[in-house]
């Protein structure tokens, strides 16, 4: 039987979507070697240019290293780069979103291929299990109608559509009855689920919550005009993981006004402290070095982030991607400068992390995954990683932790 070897890059969407693969293989055996396989599949990342440079850097390394490996392009990246990289005959096959559900008949192809579909395909599949994770990823929508200046996602994964409720709530239930009991939604934009189909966010966390063996739900971002008071009532309830992620991008008006961005710090200060007062940790997303972002601006900035209830952030310097808005934006901001910015944001976010992890030190509830030498890590309900120790196999066990060992560098404890 031919061996298939999955590479996957960027977001939670992509490893769910990477599951969904490997769930339609079935003439083909699953490879955890990359240098012995028959194929590669690369579940590629496009949301910056040094996205795709990391993409084409793994398929030159790949043709060197296992030359006989038919290489396939999946993912975003085959929507923006697909079709010079099939040009140049650096892969043998580029396959679009669309087609993911068909990966066992286009690995039959015996000349090369270049097999897009379309952007409004919504799956269909039910994954029943996840190769080598303790936490499930529910793709619940996909798509995005936003049109933030310095992004790509909505040219490669197409308008907002919300998957079918049956077909979510079908998977989360096999999931749980195969033991996994949290579960992270994702998708390109989560916040806009259901607005298709009549229905909300809010509506479809409840129901998942009544589902038997679900213990824990976690979202993977949301945007700040889409949390309303439907949303807001679910913020008690003991099956939400205390921690959101709300993506700002920034925390200047006159930065979100460049952006291109739907909110602004006034109401983001309101919502953000309304939802701290609830015993919430916060993260949020943070794009540094955007074109304008002058010495004044920064400083505004982050005058305004020390001023946020945050302990958590995914802050990254600007990167030019093809075909947006902003690529033709001044002034640009030196990469030096940006670094640095980048480097005194997260100081500021890790200091906040870890005077929130000293109050938070007791009543975790922690899904650990699997660990070796009797060292497991997980996170806890705040999103923060514990590391223990144990003599017993605690692997994808969930455990409770009173007075946990705070320090800089993370949370430790003994069992």
């Amino acid at each position: 039987m031919q061996k298939v070897y999955f590479k996957t890059f960027g977001c939670r969407t992509n490893q769910f979507d990477t599951q969904v693969m490997i769930s339609k293989l079935k003439e083909y055996e699953l490879s955890d070697d990359e240098l012995h396989s028959d194929y590669i599949v690369v579940n590629s990342c496009t949301v910056t240019n040094g996205a795709d440079s990391s993409v084409r850097n793994y398929i030159s390394s790949m043709k060197r290293k296992n030359p006989d490996a038919k290489i396939i392009l999946a993912g975003c990246g085959s929507h923006s780069k697909g079709e010079s990289l099939f040009n140049d005959k650096k892969v043998f096959g580029v396959m679009g979103h669309s087609e993911k559900e068909k990966i066992n008949s286009i690995l039959k192809n015996d000349k090369p291929f270049y097999q897009i579909g379309d952007l409004k395909h919504i799956d269909s599949t039910i994954v029943e299990e996840f190769v080598g994770k303790s936490r499930a990823f529910i793709k619940i929508q996909e798509g995005c109608n936003f049109a933030c200046s310095y992004c790509i996602i909505p040219q490669v994964r197409g308008l907002a559509r919300s998957h079918k409720e049956e077909t979510i709530l079908n998977q989360i239930t096999k999931l749980a009855s195969n033991g996994f009991g949290e579960f992270i939604l994702t998708g390109t934009n989560v916040g806009s689920y259901g607005r298709d189909h009549n229905t909300s966010m809010a509506k479809l966390l409840k129901k998942i919550s009544q589902i038997r063996g679900v213990r824990r739900i976690r979202i993977g971002s949301i945007e700040p005009i889409q949390i309303d008071d439907e949303f807001m009532e679910l913020l008690n309830e003991p099956w939400m993981a205390k921690q959101l992620h709300i993506a700002l991008q920034h925390t200047s008006d006159k930065m979100l006004e460049i952006m291109n961005r739907r909110n602004n710090y006034k109401d983001d200060l309101e919502l953000f402290n309304k939802i701290s007062s609830k015993g919430y940790a916060l993260g949020t997303d943070f794009i540094v070095g955007h074109p304008g972002e002058d010495e004044k601006e920064w400083k505004i900035a982050m005058d305004r982030v020390r001023e946020l209830p945050l302990t958590h952030i995914h802050a990254f310097s600007y990167s030019k991607r093809d075909n947006t808005a902003s690529i033709s934006m001044k002034p640009e901001i030196r990469g030096n400068i940006a670094k640095e910015r980048h480097h005194e944001l997260t100081n500021l976010i890790k200091a906040k992390n870890y005077a929130f992890r000293r109050t938070h030190s007791d009543n975790l509830e922690v899904l650990l995954e699997t660990g070796k030498n009797g060292v497991y890590q997980g996170f806890d309900q705040y999103f923060n990683r514990v590391t223990v120790h144990s003599d017993e196999d605690l692997s994808a066990n969930w455990v409770y932790l009173n007075s946990v060992e705070v320090s800089d560098a993370g949370n430790k404890a003994e069992i």
